[in-house]
């Protein structure tokens, strides 16, 4: 069974028409249209009678709206208005008082508004008043109603009454705007004392900042400066430490002692408000108290000034950023120029606060230098011994040394404690920093305190503890057997060296071997350095320590002939055991051979009559420029082109070969025929 497909819908024209006709010219046009026998005849009322029935048939009309939405506020309005129309004045009021017998109207100001209008229009006045008091009583949260009461109460020169509404209005402790019609009622009758006494209700019923500014600049209108300052004085003393609008406070307080001459009050009540205002908060203050220093300052004032705006920007990029580290030293730095010690420690404990986010040594790395310059703050320039170690012993408290440390702080620490004659506690610290953190830092420092005192067998003891903790330090070893040479302890010194070139494992052992051979070159000891030389070519044959063997036996030469013979033997003897050993095991090795070579020539030139340059030149070898293909991730690519060597055994091996190919080729040739 096929499947009914949908039948296609046509797109309707949906383009806007020429002329465009709103729903309200459609009625009006319908209305003109509507034909004249349709419309409703005007009435005329021509008697009594007739308008009588008139009324009565209206009000049923609106009785009858009333019984069906008698919750509708605009009928109630519409029937009471048209009865006043019609100069019914005591219907009227039936109607409104029936309209508030309702709840929800009762509780709607404007029904009372509306009915009290009426009274005052018609100069019912005691009715209104008697309206106002129920409204106030029934809606006291309405300012509104308040302000009408006494603008009428005004409007016909009743003054105490009006004052009266005002004090039963103040009962309810209204919004500010409610307390400054109070005071403004009473400055227009010039009631000074009593708008004082107006205000002190006021602040103590609002006591914010805007309140307290507008008292002070009453008093300060009125020439009441002493007042004036009273007022913000007590202000300071309710306001300053804990309400948010703080910082207005001071700027309209130093305002003030600056209109009045006052430029020392003016400058102590910025710096007071900018040591105890938040910086986030105090970017107005900052600014209002450098046009100020600008204006009355000094070139010191001035410069004060300009570090508090800093201070606010630093403090702008710390609140958002507290881990930048960088700021904060920056801003350490700017604390240091101006020289507050509190003001400095303050923003000291504030960064090193800011502990980095996890355990890892690259985001403390930053931040550990905050410790180190608070702890030589407090040492250089501060002078605080006792708040230099604490600060130091804090920071130790505080690093992870289980997982990473810092050997700069251990070693300050104790340097600290070795400036102040403390030995014995520079040595404890010490010594728990190699307990906790065994860097080489801290056992280099330690060696070479204990050195300078001359406690040599101390100096033993961590050595020991150093090369227990890193076996494969050939700088410790060198360094144990470098003191032990120092002291003429020579078989100290090569015992040292013995079990350093005994152990499985050496960071740099090329340094260690050096190191050994120029001690027993030092003490004369020829064979010993000698047998030493064998034992590095046993481990190793790099073409460095042929080198320095030959090197070796030639600078053993003396003015004897026979002596300068037989070392002249021995360095030939070296380097033909070198070239044998390039030959026979290294054939790749061309480059190092040839070094071997060129310095072979360089000694025998350098013996002068013994030597003899010519039994090495046989040995160099050819050069030949080569072509070769340069591969790369696409396959082969251009050819570059490089030195090769060829030495003499090569190409006697090459001439050998091309003999035997001959006489084959020859054979075959012979064989045929």
């Amino acid at each position: 069974m096929a499947s009914k497909l949908p039948r296609a819908t046509r797109v309707k024209n949906k383009t806007p028409a020429p002329i465009q006709i709103t729903a309200e010219q459609i009625l009006r046009e319908a209305r003109e249209r509507q034909e004249a026998e349709i419309r409703p005849p005007k009435q005329k009322i021509t008697d009594q009678t007739e308008l009588a029935d008139y009324r009565l048939r209206k009000r049923k009309e609106f009785e009858s709206l009333i019984s069906r939405v008698g919750w509708n506020k605009s009928v109630w309005v519409k029937y009471a208005e048209w009865e006043e129309s019609h100069k019914d004045l005591k219907r009227a009021r039936s109607i409104w008082e029936r309209a508030l017998g309702i709840d929800a109207l009762n509780r709607d100001h404007t029904i009372w508004l509306k009915y009290v209008h009426m009274e005052m229009k018609n100069k019912f006045v005691n009715h209104a008043r008697n309206l106002w008091d129920r409204a106030v009583i029934r809606l006291p949260r309405v300012d509104q109603l308040w302000y009408k009461y006494i603008h009428m109460e005004e409007m016909i020169a009743n003054v105490a009454g009006a004052r009266g509404i005002f004090e039963r209005w103040m009962e309810w402790m209204p919004d500010q705007q409610g307390w400054f019609s109070y005071i403004k009622f009473e400055l227009r009758y010039n009631e000074i004392e009593r708008a004082r006494e107006i205000f002190e209700r006021f602040v103590q019923c609002h006591p914010k900042v805007s309140a307290w500014i507008r008292f002070a600049k009453f008093e300060m209108k009125n020439g009441e400066i002493g007042r004036a300052r009273n007022c913000y004085e007590r202000a300071v003393d309710k306001l300053a430490d804990d309400d948010e609008e703080a910082e207005q406070l001071f700027v309209a307080f130093a305002e003030f002692e600056d209109k009045c001459r006052e430029t020392d009050r003016a400058r102590c009540i910025y710096k007071f408000a900018l040591d105890h205002i938040p910086k986030g908060r105090a970017e107005d203050l900052y600014s209002k108290f450098l046009a100020f220093e600008k204006q009355y300052g000094d070139r010191e004032g001035i410069e004060d000034a300009i570090v508090g705006k800093r201070r606010f920007q630093y403090e702008d990029q710390v609140k958002k950023n507290p881990r930048n580290y960088d700021t904060w030293f920056d801003y350490i730095r700017l604390e240091e120029s101006v020289g507050n010690k509190e003001r400095i420690r303050e923003v000291y404990e504030r960064a090193i606060a800011n502990v980095p986010p996890a355990e890892e040594k690259r985001y403390w790395q930053r931040y550990i230098y905050l410790w180190i310059n608070y702890a030589l703050y407090e040492e250089l320039d501060a002078h605080d011994m006792e708040r230099t170690r604490h600060v130091y012993r804090e920071c130790l408290k505080l690093i992870p040394h289980h997982k990473f440390s810092f050997a700069k702080i251990w070693l300050l620490a104790a340097q600290f404690e070795i400036r102040q004659l403390r030995l014995k506690e520079a040595r404890l610290l010490l010594g728990e920093a190699i307990g906790r953190a065994p860097k080489d830092k801290i056992f280099k420092k330690y060696i070479e305190i204990e050195l300078h005192f001359g406690n040599i067998d101390r100096c033993r003891k961590l050595y020991e503890k150093y090369l227990e903790c890193s076996p494969e330090n050939c700088y410790a070893w060198s360094k144990f057997a470098e003191l032990e040479k120092s002291l003429y302890e020579t078989e100290r010194a090569r015992a040292v060296f013995e079990l350093a070139i005994g152990q499985p494992a050496l960071d740099f052992p090329e340094l260690l071997w050096k190191a050994y051979i120029d001690f027993e070159i030092s003490e004369g000891e020829l064979e010993k350095t000698r047998a030493l030389y064998e034992r590095l070519l046993n481990r190793t044959k790099h073409v460095k320590v042929w080198l320095s063997y030959a090197k070796f036996e030639a600078s053993a030469m003396c003015s004897d002939i026979n002596q300068k013979k037989k070392c002249l033997q021995h360095t030939r003897d070296v380097f033909e055991s070198a070239v044998s050993y390039l030959i026979n095991s290294a054939s790749e090795l061309k480059e190092e051979r040839v070094i071997l070579l060129e310095e072979w020539i360089d000694m025998e030139n350098s013996f002068g009559e013994l030597g003899d340059a010519n039994i090495v030149r046989a040995k160099l070898p050819k050069k030949l420029k080569k072509r070769r293909q340069i591969e790369t991730e696409d396959g082969p690519a251009a050819y570059e082109e490089y030195i090769d060597y060829l030495f003499p055994e090569q190409i006697t091996n090459n001439m050998k070969l091309l003999d035997s190919a001959y006489n084959w080729k020859k054979q075959r040739v012979a064989s045929k025929d």
